[in-house]
């Protein structure tokens, strides 16, 4: 059964991959769902929300749609000035408000819409980028151990230079679980990095406390090594493309509906 917290966190998800952005803003549904979860009570809910909404605005032709769609601005100015809230998440607000507020650019020439949607349950595995504060040669063992005590975590690598890991975990693990992990070590923080339309890396703020991490009671849940072929991983990426637009919409559809019942039943 779907609630709110499970439904802003699979849009979430789904955001963070850069083709599927354009069709969550173009659904009927999602953006002003979203706008009404920025009211929520729940903290978990409107950081994921805003953490959505992050996302979505990586695509500079969802910035218009976006900024005018009803609530949107107001909302994200109340969640700036609202009492309680951790800093975590008003600044994400707030960085929010400022990318929809800037002058536009000239529109991009458009593309043609997608004709898939990629549900993230399809995939056995992402792989997550984590940019870690204070992590150096000393406190790279204790990182390593608080990583491989999270169930789902497949395998990692670090660079050092740049104070990052790249993680690959199971699709179901949410990428906080590591933030919360890592967080516990009381040395070390992380702050997701992805790409934005301009090819340009950002950083995401991942919340880091009140997260459930699945402990491992022995060694990581590894995949079958032939899920781990990169050569299957290229086939998988290729196939995205031909995904029949009915059955791949089908979770979106859901979740649209769920909002709509939710705040107009």
């Amino acid at each position: 059964m779907m609630d709110a917290l499970s439904v802003v966190s699979q849009l979430r998800d789904l955001a963070s991959e850069p083709q599927n952005r354009e069709v969550i803003v173009q659904d009927q549904g999602c953006l002003p769902g979203l706008v009404l979860f920025l009211d929520h009570k729940d903290p978990d809910v409107l950081f994921a929300t805003l953490q959505t909404l992050r996302y979505l605005a990586e695509l500079s032709a969802n910035i218009p749609t976006m900024k005018n769609e009803l609530g949107m601005m107001v909302s994200l100015e109340n969640v700036v000035t609202r009492d309680g809230l951790s800093v975590d998440i008003t600044s994400l607000a707030k960085e929010v408000y400022d990318i929809l507020s800037a002058p536009a650019n000239p529109p991009p020439v458009r593309r043609k819409k997608p004709q898939f949607f990629l549900n993230s349950s399809n995939k056995k595995a992402k792989s997550i980028t984590l940019h870690i504060q204070g992590l150096d040669s000393t406190q790279r063992s204790l990182c390593e151990e608080a990583l491989l005590k999270v169930r789902g975590v497949i395998s990692f690598t670090f660079q050092m230079a740049s104070k990052r890991c790249t993680v690959r975990i199971r699709s179901d693990l949410p990428t906080e679980s590591l933030a919360t992990a890592i967080a516990a070590t009381k040395v070390l923080s992380a702050q997701q990095v992805v790409k934005n339309e301009a090819g340009e890396e950002v950083y995401i703020p991942l919340k880091s406390s009140g997260v459930d991490v699945p402990q491992n009671s022995a060694l990581p849940d590894y995949l079958p090594e032939e899920e781990e072929s990169p050569v299957r991983e290229v086939d998988r990426a290729i196939s995205r493309t031909t995904a029949k637009e009915d059955s791949s919409g089908s979770w979106l559809n859901a979740a649209a509906s769920f909002l709509t019942k939710t705040f107009y039943w």
